[in-house]
């Protein structure tokens, strides 16, 4: 009965709690409605802003150009408060280089106000860029002043802020003790602001230095404290954050249940403020789960679903973690293509967030499938890489698992002695009793936050399975008294034996369609590591010339530059991985990369994309970057850059059931360009791979595509000219 009250009472101020936001959402809007004086209409809407940004995530996306553009004609003050919530809710989408982009331009402010609030709040940020992009000199420069001006002010809220990001320093740096020693002091300096939010980042980032070093009992301890602060505060955002690293722990002790419970309530949590991104990072966990209780169909969905939400942001992580997370799946199905396939996707998003600790754990994961498939020197290849990596970065606590797979590979290679090696460096990590101890203690903390969620999960239990019983009772009254009883065992046999006939059916159809999907992905994968060979030194081309112009002064010219670049590269990433892309993406994609090269080059060359209206009409879609290779080589490796009067002249056109694409220009040509081994290499590798792709797709679609490359101009052996012939596809047809 005390329990049942309880739960009443939880739900009664949860309620309040609604009820009390949904006020204070009217209160704030009619104020801001009624508001016509410039300034004050600013803050009326700035307070609404920071409302949606605790309570409504999809509102706090949608308020803030709004906001910049009443700024515009406001103070500085007002300018500076606005670019941060614009940038904040770029990392609340999780897009933290677009964040971080912003936070730079922030810089500009430090000089303009005498506020030591707001330059704490600039140092603090800046501090947090250089920490993400792990450059610690830079990081700590801006901390030591934050910490100075804090202690001025005897600010304890932003001391303790400042000290939370000094143990990430050092956690970063691999310094325990002294990652140790600052989240001590972050979280004296948190109690002695009184303030409860501020304290549970204090107890939550303690808890990341713990798991960081291994501590996870500790870990889960801490975050089990900043989990009932939050609950105290009713901050939503915090919970579901606190409920998926609690989450994680259970996982890492495999306590699966207790972390189903966690990640269950993080998606519920973060529903209530519509917060998309935390709901699909808690859906990739949650997958997690499923996995390794063998159900993989759930676990696939839960993966599809947190793709489906994480597409529309640029959180590369959240993307990197899903496709690993597929991965997975595909590897302990046996489906080693599908497998190999997704660890490339999340591979190109952990390398675009430049997270090491991922890139190592995709590397152990491509290893372990070499290693089933019996590639020894592949999977010792990128075994060691992921050592490597964590060696040298300090994610030494999670290098344990691939000694113990190298350890296997050198057994099957026959060399006893360094299977021998790895298998003890393995072992001397690997103690089952601690971690059934572990376990243990991390599950009598966790009862004390679940015992009143259980007693409301046990009531709707019971009700669930009153009516399965019903349900379960109507059916076999029904069964007992249909006419078709005695007939049922006839048509058991008759229906097996129909499915047997449509089984056999269906698998032939599966295995030739599986057999054309594993040479499509191959040429795919092929392609990708064509573009990765490409984009190393197009980036480094590119910032090189954004330096140039930063040298000159020419501010004209590099943010125009650099507007094109950032947008090209999110095209790239955001649509290299798929099978089709439309017309009109195709044509933005060489526009901007056509651009940037000209740019790059100083108009040495013109360029013309032609696309007939009828494909803007039909919505025609197009593999993506099929073209790019050939427009690369007439630039880097038909001296395009070095003649006078360049161009380049790309067309797309239909011809009956094809798509046509043809690519001119008047560089030196086949014959010119064949001097550089090099470029001869790696244009036989573009056309290699261009040739595989068209192949697949007159499978697939069952044309006569064809790849025909010949001189622009015949008599003088100068210039390319490219056809590309491909099966002619609309959007309503994939």
């Amino acid at each position: 009965m005390a329990n049942l009250i309880k739960i009443l009472l939880l739900l009664f101020l949860m309620k309040g709690n609604f009820f009390g936001q949904n006020l204070n959402e009217k209160k704030l809007l009619k104020e801001y409605s009624s508001e016509q004086e410039p300034s004050k209409r600013f803050l009326k809407l700035y307070n609404l802003a920071k409302f949606y940004q605790i309570n409504n995530y999809s509102k706090a996306d949608s308020i803030r150009k709004s906001l910049l553009n009443l700024s515009y004609g406001s103070s500085d003050s007002a300018r500076y408060l606005s670019k941060v919530f614009d940038a904040e809710v770029d990392l609340l989408n999780g897009d933290k280089e677009l964040y971080f982009s912003k936070v730079i331009d922030l810089q500009s402010f430090i000089s303009q106000f005498p506020s030591q609030a707001i330059k704490i709040d600039i140092y603090q940020r800046l501090a947090d860029y250089h920490l993400y992009h792990r450059e610690m000199d830079e990081a700590n420069y801006y901390l030591k002043d934050a910490l100075k001006l804090s202690k001025r002010l005897r600010n304890n809220k932003e001391i303790s802020k400042t000290y939370r990001l000094l143990s990430q320093s050092y956690m970063i740096k691999n310094m325990k003790d002294s990652a140790n020693y600052y989240t001590l002091e972050c979280i004296q300096f948190a109690r002695r602001s009184a303030n409860k939010k501020v304290l549970s980042e204090a107890f939550n980032n303690q808890a990341t230095v713990f798991n960081y070093f291994g501590q996870i009992e500790l870990s889960a301890s801490k975050n089990l404290s900043a989990l009932q602060l939050a609950n105290e505060e009713g901050d939503y955002a915090k919970i579901a954050k606190y409920s998926i690293n609690i989450g994680e722990a259970q996982l890492a002790i495999q306590n699966y249940k207790d972390a189903e419970f966690y990640f269950l309530n993080a998606i519920e949590t973060a529903l209530k403020i519509k917060d998309k991104r935390t709901v699909a990072l808690a859906q990739i966990d949650l997958g997690i789960v499923y996995k390794i209780k063998k159900e993989y169909q759930k676990a696939l969905e839960n993966q599809r679903k947190a793709l489906k939400l994480l597409l529309p942001y640029n959180d590369y992580e959240g993307l990197g973690n899903a496709h690993n997370t597929i991965g997975d799946i595909y590897r302990e199905q046996k489906e080693f293509s599908k497998a190999l396939s997704n660890y490339n996707k999340a591979l190109v998003y952990f390398e675009s967030s430049s997270n090491k600790e991922k890139i190592a754990t995709v590397y152990h994961n491509v290893g372990y499938v070499f290693e089933k498939q019996g590639k020894y020197a592949n999977a010792l290849n990128y075994l060691n890489r992921s050592v490597d990596i964590r060696s040298q970065y300090g994610y030494k606590s999670s290098v344990y698992p691939t000694y113990q797979t190298i350890s296997d590979v050198y057994f099957k290679t026959g060399n006893q002695i360094l299977a021998y090696k790895y298998l003890k460096m393995y072992a001397s990590y690997s103690d089952s009793a601690r971690t059934i101890e572990s376990t243990k203690n991390i599950a009598e903390l966790s009862e004390l936050y679940r015992s009143e969620q259980r007693d409301r999960d046990n009531l709707l239990k019971t009700d669930s399975l009153e009516r399965q019983r019903q349900k379960i009772a109507l059916n076999t009254s029904l069964l007992e008294n249909s006419e078709l009883k005695s007939n049922l065992q006839a048509y058991i046999i008759l229906g097996f034996v129909v499915l047997m006939l449509l089984a056999g059916i269906i698998g032939f159809y599966r295995w030739n369609q599986t057999k054309i999907k594993s040479q499509q992905q191959q040429a795919e994968m092929n392609q990708t590591l064509l573009r990765a060979q490409m984009n190393p030194h197009f980036v480094f081309n590119a910032m090189s010339v954004i330096q140039s112009y930063i040298y000159d002064n020419d501010t004209k010219n590099s943010s125009k530059f650099l507007v094109n670049f950032s947008k090209l590269m999110r095209l790239i990433l955001e649509n290299s991985s798929k099978e089709s892309i439309p017309i009109k993406t195709e044509f933005e994609i060489l526009d901007k990369y056509l651009n940037i090269q000209k740019m790059r080059f100083e108009d040495r060359f013109e360029y013309k994309i032609t696309v007939d209206e009828v494909l803007y009409e039909e919505e025609a879609v197009i593999p993506p970057m099929i073209t790019q290779p050939f427009i690369e080589n007439a630039i880097e490796h038909g001296r395009l850059h070095l003649i006078e009067d360049g161009f380049i002249n790309i067309h797309f056109f239909k011809e009956g059931s094809m798509l046509r694409i043809t690519v001119k220009d008047n560089g030196v040509g086949r014959k010119g360009s064949e001097i550089n081994k090099k470029s001869s290499e790696h244009k036989s590798m573009a056309l290699k791979i261009t040739k595989d792709r068209i192949d697949n797709l007159n499978k697939k679609y069952r044309s006569d595509g064809f790849l025909q490359i010949e001189d622009y101009d015949k008599i003088k052996e100068t210039g390319t000219k490219v056809l590309i012939s491909i099966p002619y596809r609309i959007e309503n047809q994939i």
